[in-house]
């Protein structure tokens, strides 16, 4: 029996989602032993020959100077940042927690939108944000014996996501997505480098570890490319809800990984911003609006450069 091109499209979304998160458990795994820095340069230097290899063959590459428009370069800015807030949380936080506030990056970019584009948000979905993210207080619990002072780089990285996922609609529409994505990749690899003089130097590296960090650069760009797909051949409404199976394969890795076991708040404050993040998709269907920018955004949670 033939899949429709929803169900398909749901497929392949599940399918960059376990991509992306895959690729989060092996950068955790491989920063037991090689700093920051090291990963963001060996990971970005694999990342950047295969987005670049994909530039060029869509011709993406002879439109190089459009790269200097104040928001390519402001978007890249906050690529790079959200990254450097990603990794420096995943190494010292178990993935599902990390996974679990990023769900919260759609409702960020809502009320970002309506903040700062005055795009139409009803009472409803207003509320539904400010209970998702009561859900990501729960998860963080500042102020109490679980908190951790990384949870506020995750928080951090969610902003900058959210911002740049914002100034994505005012990039000229002539700029070729693959030319942004390789600038993205580059500015992170030559953060990385700058990363590694600031720490000491390089650092001897193993091979399985470059292998490691060489899959996830794989991974990234198989996260990418089946979300394409998924958004080209299906209906956001129905796809869009299948981006939360990321959350489930943190989850699944963490324990199968590294032993992380989720705590109470932890389910407790997952369940509500999924939850929420529901309840708001299912409000843009009854009113029949799409937004212009959380649509575009939301099924892919983790920012470009990670």
């Amino acid at each position: 029996m033939a899949l429709s091109h929803n169900h398909a499209s749901a497929l392949f979304m599940m399918v960059s989602m376990a991509g992306f998160t895959v690729n989060d458990a092996l950068v955790k795994l491989a920063s037991t032993e090689v700093n920051m820095g090291q990963v963001m340069l060996v990971r970005g230097f694999f990342a950047t020959l295969l987005i670049a290899a994909l530039a060029w063959h869509q011709g993406a590459l002879r439109k190089l100077r459009l790269l200097l428009h104040p928001m390519v370069l402001l978007r890249s800015f906050c690529e790079l940042s959200s990254t450097i807030f990603f990794l420096l949380a995943l190494v010292h936080l178990p993935i599902g927690n990390v996974s679990a506030i990023l769900q919260a990056l759609p409702l960020a970019v809502t009320m970002g939108a309506a903040l700062f584009f005055a795009e139409p948000v009803g009472w409803r979905r207003w509320l539904s944000i400010g209970v998702g993210f009561v859900g990501v207080l729960i998860i963080v619990r500042p102020g109490v014996e679980g908190f951790s002072i990384y949870s506020l780089a995750v928080l951090a990285c969610v902003f900058c996501a959210a911002v740049r996922d914002l100034s994505t609609r005012a990039v000229p529409k002539e700029v070729p997505t693959p030319l942004i994505s390789a600038m993205t990749s580059l500015m992170v690899t030559a953060a990385g480098a700058a990363l590694v003089f600031l720490s000491g130097g390089w650092r001897p590296i193993s091979s399985p570890e470059v292998g490691l960090l060489a899959v996830a650069a794989g991974l990234l760009i198989v996260g990418y490319q089946f979300i394409i797909v998924a958004m080209r051949t299906g209906d956001i409404s129905f796809i869009a809800p299948f981006r939360y199976t990321a959350l489930l394969w943190a989850i699944f890795l963490g324990f199968l990984l590294f032993g992380d076991v989720p705590d109470l708040p932890m389910i407790l404050g997952s369940a509500i911003i999924v939850a929420s993040g529901l309840y708001m998709l299912y409000r843009e269907q009854v009113v029949a609006k799409r937004l212009p920018i959380a649509s575009s955004t939301s099924p892919g949670m983790a920012p470009e450069g990670l």
